[in-house]
Formats: structure tokens, C-alpha cells, sequence
């Protein structure tokens, strides 16, 4: 079970959003490369990192602060936000990242997708973000009424590396993450999952691992840990 410790970066900044939406965000004092460091420092050997202005605008915007970050010793990202093109994934590839996370692109166009993953190797990343089931785009801004369960069975002999589900109505809440259907998710494929959204507590990753099912892989934290609601240490000893 592999624990990754969320970087949201907006406007340079570290920040959390609140189920998605832009108008409730919390921006946080440690700048995103100071976060990463500290992460790195504290023993995490992942990162999960989002550029929420790349998301909303389509296009690479803090590709700096995610070159700084990738060279960070010990650690591997994943990022995503606003890839749209081969040209932005290979950029984020030379620039040491180790996952490149595609969402609006893959779900709009599959071909885009299939293209992705025979050039780039078991490098590509998944993001579905998900309300009652259906698939959310363009930073969850752009509603579609595409079932997750029946996207993933367009993708599963793809080579896709993994696949981030987020429930976008947990997201940011501490509310407890939706487990159940993300384990229902998951056994739809053979592709490793995350679960992403809504994780409140120590007990929260104790029963994803506990429960999970064999293509759990792995969870995404944000706002437990910046608020203090998750110990990170105590975290460091459970992954």
C-alpha cells in the first residue's frame, strides 16, 4: 500500500479545495517545494501533486515549481493538471517526474489516450473524478453523464500504470472516504487503483489496507495532513 501525501499548487501557492470548487480554498503557508521537502524528509517516498491552474486552463502553467519539486532526492511524483498533448507529458518525463496522471484528455478523447500509453510505458496515469458515479472534467468544472464503470472497460488492456478515483463529494470534507463504491470500482479492473477523497483519520488508511481489495494499491491524502488531523509520523509508520 503505497500512502501519497497530496500538493495541490494554485498561483504558486499550496492549497486544498473543498469538494472541487474553487470559490472554497485554503491556501496554506509552506510553499509547495518546502511541503515536498518536508514530505521527503519525514520518509515519504511518493508525491501526489496537482497543477489546479493547469486543470482549469488546459496547458502546463507551474511546470517550474514541479521541476524543483521532481528533483527532490528519494522521491516520486505523479502529476497531473491541464495535460492535454504528448508534447506536455514528455516535457513532465524529462523533467524526472515519475507518473504523468491524464484525466480530461483520456476521457475525451480515448485514441489520445492509446497513443499515450504505446509511446510512454507504463507511465501513464488515470484520473477519474467522480459525483454519484459519473465522470467530472476540466478541473470538475464540466459535468458528463459517462458512467466510471463503463469508461474503465474501454481502458483495461491499455497498459495503463494506475487509476486515481476520486469521489469528488469527499474530496476535502475529512468525511471518510467512499470505500465501498471505490472497492466496487475496483473490481471492475485489473488496473491498480487509489482511493482519493475524504480521508479523515489514521483509522480511515487502516481500513482501506484492512478491506481492500487486491487492486487497491494505494491512497491519496491532502487536507487530514495539512490540518492536523492525520499525524504524518504516525502515518510514516503504516505505510
Amino acid at each position: 500500500m503505497i500512502i501519497f501525501p497530496a500538493i495541490d499548487i494554485k498561483g504558486g501557492k499550496c492549497v486544498r479545495l473543498l469538494k472541487g470548487d474553487f470559490n472554497k480554498i485554503t491556501q496554506y503557508k509552506k510553499s509547495p517545494i518546502d511541503q515536498a521537502i518536508e514530505f521527503s524528509n519525514l520518509g515519504f517516498k511518493n508525491i501526489h501533486l496537482v497543477d489546479l491552474d493547469g486543470a482549469l486552463k488546459g496547458k502546463l502553467i507551474n511546470k517550474n515549481i514541479i521541476k524543483e519539486i521532481s528533483k527532490i532526492n528519494k522521491i516520486k511524483i505523479q502529476v497531473g493538471g491541464g495535460i492535454r498533448s504528448l508534447e506536455h507529458i514528455k516535457k513532465l518525463l524529462d523533467f524526472g517526474v515519475d507518473k504523468v496522471i491524464i484525466g480530461t484528455a483520456a476521457v475525451e478523447n480515448i485514441e489520445f489516450l492509446k497513443i499515450a500509453c504505446n509511446k510512454f510505458n507504463r507511465k501513464i496515469v488515470i484520473s477519474l473524478d467522480v459525483r454519484k458515479g459519473y465522470i467530472a472534467l476540466s478541473g470538475w468544472k464540466k459535468q458528463t453523464n459517462i458512467l466510471a464503470s463503463d469508461f474503465v472497460k474501454k481502458i483495461e488492456n491499455m497498459g495503463i500504470s494506475r487509476i486515481i478515483y476520486t469521489d469528488i463529494n469527499k474530496d476535502g470534507t475529512k468525511s471518510g472516504p467512499n470505500l465501498e463504491e471505490t472497492l466496487n470500482f475496483s473490481n471492475l479492473t485489473k488496473i491498480p487503483v487509489l482511493v482519493s477523497g475524504g480521508i479523515a483519520s489514521i483509522n480511515d488508511v487502516i481500513n482501506i489496507k484492512k478491506n481492500k481489495s487486491p487492486n487497491i494499491k494505494g491512497i491519496i491524502i491532502g487536507k487530514a495532513i495539512y490540518d492536523g488531523s492525520i499525524d504524518v509520523k504516525e502515518l510514516c509508520k503504516i505505510i
